[in-house]
């Protein structure tokens, strides 16, 4: 979730009275719902699908409302006024575990893209984010991805994954990446299509056993440094927390576009299809679920990612 304690809030924008129900960063999109059912996106989720830098959003934002008005602002304030909501705030800023976060609403969300897709040109990125959210709508659209019922529930096996992704958010030291983390685009069509991804279905182990493998086989220590091990809890309810604390691997940010290029060309094609039969076999998982997981994982992106 982007956080930024230098940006400037207003009384306006101050919503600490709601919490933050679930999120998950989807293809490097950060979203999720507020305990109003309000979906959104971060900073950093909303300037990925807009096409531009953090620091434009971030810039924009600390400038939002003061005289006299910019042109950029003006025109993406008019944008949402003819949605008919108030154009005074950009953000929502939510208190989560005692840090400052900034969640994007819907039709400043909308109005940021099509400001971004029609009035910047060469701007192809925000145009395919634009069609992709004008054609499914926001709302149907992040609930869908994050799994959030509009009953205000949230599913078991959802609320396992949001525990999990804040329990190792601020485990990984700075420069690293964690597999559970980079596998989060994996593990939400998984629980989308009736996986129960939990203390008895951990794919991230499946993820690192293979990744370290390949580490090793590849003498990728040499190119991008070493590995480090790091301290991680599972929650106290995971049968798997009476060992804790857990030391996996996280290995080094320059590796990061390895880890991907590896995750998506092998593991998704070829080790995934491997680990959900098995699993189907080991009775954890039914058949036509493995199949239709497997099914989700054919070549798609949102938004042009």
């Amino acid at each position: 979730m982007t956080q930024n304690s230098d940006l400037a809030i207003t009384p306006s924008q101050l919503a600490f009275d709601l919490e933050i129900v679930v999120e998950a960063e989807i293809d490097g999109v950060g979203m999720g719902v507020l305990g109003d059912g309000t979906p959104f996106l971060t900073l950093r989720g909303l300037s990925r699908m807009c096409g531009v830098a953090i620091s434009t959003l971030v810039k924009l934002t600390d400038e939002w409302g003061q005289i006299p008005t910019k042109g950029r602002e003006q025109k993406i304030r008019d944008l949402i006024k003819a949605q008919g909501f108030d154009d005074t705030v950009f953000f929502h800023a939510v208190k989560k575990n005692g840090t400052i976060h900034h969640a994007v609403p819907a039709h400043v969300c909308m109005a940021a893209l099509e400001y971004y897709a029609f009035e910047v040109a060469g701007n192809d990125h925000a145009i395919k984010s634009y069609r992709t959210l004008a054609k499914k709508g926001f709302t149907d659209f992040v609930y869908a991805q994050v799994g959030y019922n509009p009953d205000g529930k949230v599913s078991l096996a959802w609320q396992q994954f949001h525990d999990r992704v804040s329990l190792v958010a601020n485990a990984v030291p700075a420069g690293f990446f964690s597999i559970y983390q980079e596998i989060a685009g994996m593990i939400v069509p998984m629980i989308n299509a009736g996986i129960d991804v939990g203390p008895h279905i951990v794919p991230d182990i499946s993820v690192g056993q293979r990744w370290a493998k390949h580490w090793k086989t590849e003498n990728l220590e040499v190119l991008y440094g070493e590995r480090r091990q790091y301290s991680h809890d599972y929650p106290v309810y995971f049968p798997q927390a009476l060992s804790n604390p857990q030391t996996p691997y996280c290995y080094p940010d320059e590796a990061l576009g390895e880890f991907r290029k590896w995750f998506r060309k092998m593991y998704i094609e070829v080790h995934l299809p491997d680990y959900l039969s098995n699993q189907a076999k080991l009775g954890k998982v039914k058949p036509a679920i493995a199949t239709k997981a497997i099914d989700a994982f054919r070549p798609k992106t949102i938004a042009g990612n």
